[in-house]
């Protein structure tokens, strides 16, 4: 339980604003990569002799495409329904770091750089969904980490695609419980 003054991101007395229990949420993060897994090895398509294996690279591939999928449309989702005018693509990736990741993580982005070509970078150096795990050595945990860093690659995709940003989403965590995302946007061909 705990004494903390919940954040409030929407009018409490909005009648369609509906809330997610902080709980729930980290339940979802930690058991949605074990069941993308079994959901992939379930629902893998039998190859020309009729063997359903797949190699351990192929399932890491149907698992990234899946996870990463699911978190576009939870990111498409959450900026739909208010989505506040930009005039450029630094406002947006700000309105990333500080709205959406509050939302989502109950923390802003802890540094954000940017070349200013495109390519933005952001650092969390607490990332909520690694605050739980624990490994015996730590190169193990950065490996089995990995996985639970593509739906927020997807969730973020997905928020810059509805606000109007291609873009390509990469992650990576150097050591538990940081993360880093590398976000390169897209010019759209005129």
């Amino acid at each position: 339980m705990s004494f903390e003054t919940p954040l409030t991101l929407y009018n409490a007395s909005d009648p369609h604003a509906t809330f997610l229990n902080t709980s729930c949420f980290d339940l979802l993060l930690i058991e949605i990569v074990p069941m993308t897994y079994r959901l992939v090895s379930e629902l893998s398509i039998p190859l020309e002799d009729g063997d359903t294996t797949m190699d351990e690279e192929e399932q890491r591939e149907a698992v990234f495409r899946r996870l990463e999928a699911l978190g576009n449309r939870v990111g498409q989702g959450l900026v739909e329904r208010d989505r506040p005018r930009f005039t450029d693509t630094l406002d947006v990736i700000k309105f990333l770091c500080k709205d959406v990741w509050t939302l989502v993580f109950k923390k802003q982005i802890d540094n954000l750089k940017t070349n200013h070509r495109g390519v933005y970078v952001l650092t969390d150096n607490a990332f909520k969904p690694f605050s739980r795990m624990s490994m015996q050595s730590p190169p193990e945990a950065v490996i089995k980490a990995q996985p639970f860093l593509w739906f927020p690659c997807g969730v973020v995709r997905g928020a810059l695609g509805s606000l109007g940003i291609n873009a390509t989403v990469q992650a990576e965590s150097t050591e538990l419980p940081g993360a880093t995302f590398q976000i390169k946007t897209v010019p759209l061909k005129t």
